[in-house]
């Protein structure tokens, strides 16, 4: 027989949750007023857009990939808000069965006689905006010599550090798949040494975004390590610098300066392609540095034959594109003391021109119209949000003067411009395995340049892998194969706070840590935040004794 579910507040479980809570909860309360502040966006006209009648708009910083963020986003009043990933909802792992192509669109999601089935890990309503993968950054001066122009991977750190303090005088970056080279803001360049080590070159290179370009430095060649998050301690610093790895005699770009916003610190594709980079996002990393807080997933980063590679179930082939991808290297120039120099960032060389990530195939769906096949999909790692390009937002009929929400992007310069934001109904990404669908999508309408000249068809971001534990296989040019998505979904259990797939006193203990936190305090956690209100108190505890065995 069932067991009824116990709902009295004397519930064993009740009372020792109320001891716990109520212990912590001092230790959060405002000393002044015995109370915590709910953080939420600013709403509000921003000064660069004009708010369409009826509608309302809320701040926000969102990475969208190549130096630009969005800064704010808009609906209409009446419509409720974009789901945020800071307030949404895990959604549970479903089995869906889904007819060929061809039909699906006007097809109802049932089985019938002449249905193709097709398994599907299927995530309904993600987020706006996905996580971000940030990582922690060392910069040492080994290279090669001056006529070699190829990098060279490391599997632990060589050269020497250019400050004296390299256990606080770390870098926390991006691990952006969608920069074709690294690039270090102005201010970060400074921090790692590069300036006062005299590693730039008097050469050039431009970085082109939403609203313009700008020019920045490229350095004479050097090393570039990183590591996940977890290698710098709680009290800021970085104890465990025996897991990084990277690659040296790589060029990078840095900022010059003086511009109205710095450049974003990214890692991009030219050291993902060597590696194996585990994105656990089940576990959840939280580090302060400077004032800013940085929650990223348990990112790992392996050698490509490491035995410690997570390995999951399904697979999602990509490709790196322009094809015949041979190395990574910078373009060499002949200086007047006949030395060779930079005279570009090192990037990965294909058969015509620097190569990235692309997702293999993706199908799309809005109402009675599709883009099937799609396979000019960027996959990047940098942005949290994803986006359609004019082609496939003309086959899926939608239209940029009636959007369902607005998105103010800021660019390289500081400018900024409008992009319309759509939901669609269903995206499809093949798999070997089970596909990964998503229904409901948010996705911004924007023309993204290409490496294969002209634009993308859109971008894979990182909204859509919020509910996975993935790793991405970069070996398009050391194991002669494709680089890869491996992917898992997580456990959705209401009340596992750990994401072991169980409620128990782990979660309990997780709960009772994240006690009146907010989502700008410390010891923060989003899935202790169960009623997705940016607060951890009594309604998230409810829930908690609710869902307990």
């Amino acid at each position: 027989m069932k067991r009824k579910k116990e709902q009295s507040w004397l519930h064993p479980l009740i009372a020792a949750l109320l001891t716990i809570v109520i212990a912590q909860a001092a230790v959060f309360a405002d000393p002044s007023t015995g109370s915590t502040a709910l953080t939420t966006g600013t709403l509000g006209a921003g000064p660069s857009t004009l708010l369409r009648a009826g509608w309302q708009k809320e701040q926000v910083d969102w990475q969208t990939g190549n130096g630009s963020r969005i800064k704010s986003i808009s609906y209409p009043k009446e419509k409720p808000a974009p789901l945020s990933n800071r307030r949404h909802p895990q959604r549970p792992e479903k089995e869906l069965i889904f007819p060929p192509a061809t039909t699906r669109a006007s097809a109802q999601l049932k089985p019938t006689a002449d249905t193709e089935i097709v398994f599907a890990n299927a995530i309904d309503s993600p987020a706006v905006d996905g996580f971000t993968p940030w990582i922690v950054i060392s910069v040492t001066n080994e290279r090669a010599d001056s006529d070699t122009f190829d990098a060279t991977v490391e599997d632990s750190i060589v050269g020497n550090y250019l400050t004296s303090h390299p256990e606080s005088d770390y870098i926390i970056g991006i691990f952006d798949t969608g920069s074709s080279a690294h690039v270090m803001g102005y201010e970060a360049g400074n921090l790692a040494g590069i300036f006062a080590a005299d590693l730039l070159t008097s050469n050039t290179s431009t970085i082109s975004g939403v609203t313009g370009s700008v020019d920045a430095w490229v350095s004479q060649p050097l090393a570039i390590f990183i590591d996940g998050l977890r290698a710098i301690e709680p009290n800021g610093m970085l104890w465990n610098r025996s897991k990084m790895v990277g690659q040296s005699n790589v060029a990078i770009m840095v900022g010059q300066g003086g511009s109205p916003v710095d450049l974003p610190t990214a890692i991009g594709s030219p050291m993902s392609v060597y590696f194996t980079t585990a994105f656990n996002n089940n576990i959840v990393v939280t580090r302060t540095l400077d004032g800013s807080d940085y929650n990223s997933p348990d990112i790992r980063i392996y050698q490509q034959d490491d035995p410690c590679i997570p390995i999951y179930p399904n697979t999602i082939p990509m490709e790196l594109r322009p094809l015949g991808a041979t190395s990574v290297e910078y373009i060499p120039g002949l200086t007047g003391d006949f030395d060779f120099e930079p005279t570009s960032p090192s990037v990965i060389i294909g058969n015509e021109s620097q190569s990235v990530f692309f997702v293999a195939s993706v199908d799309l769906y809005k109402g009675t119209y599709s883009a099937i096949d799609k396979t000019r999909f960027m996959l990047d790692t940098g942005a949290q949000v994803s986006v359609v390009g004019s082609r496939v937002a003309a086959r899926l009929g939608l239209k940029p003067a009636h959007p369902d929400f607005e998105v103010e992007i800021q660019g390289v310069t500081g400018e900024t411009s409008t992009a319309p934001g759509f939901y669609i109904d269903a995206i499809d990404i093949p798999a070997l395995g089970d596909w990964l669908s998503f229904t409901n999508i948010p996705v911004v309408l924007l023309d993204v340049s290409s490496p294969e000249g002209g634009t993308l068809d859109g971008i894979i971001g990182m909204n859509l892998f919020t509910d996975l534990n993935f790793t991405l296989r970069g070996g398009g040019m050391f194991l002669q194969d494709d680089p890869a998505i491996y992917y898992e979904t997580i456990s959705q259990v209401t009340g596992d706070i750990t994401g072991d797939g169980v409620v128990d006193w782990l979660d309990v203990a997780a709960f009772a840590d994240a006690w009146l936190t907010t989502t700008g305090t410390p010891n923060w956690n989003a899935r202790a935040d169960m009623v997705s209100d940016g607060i951890i108190d009594f309604f998230d505890f409810a829930v908690l004794a609710q869902n307990w065995p």
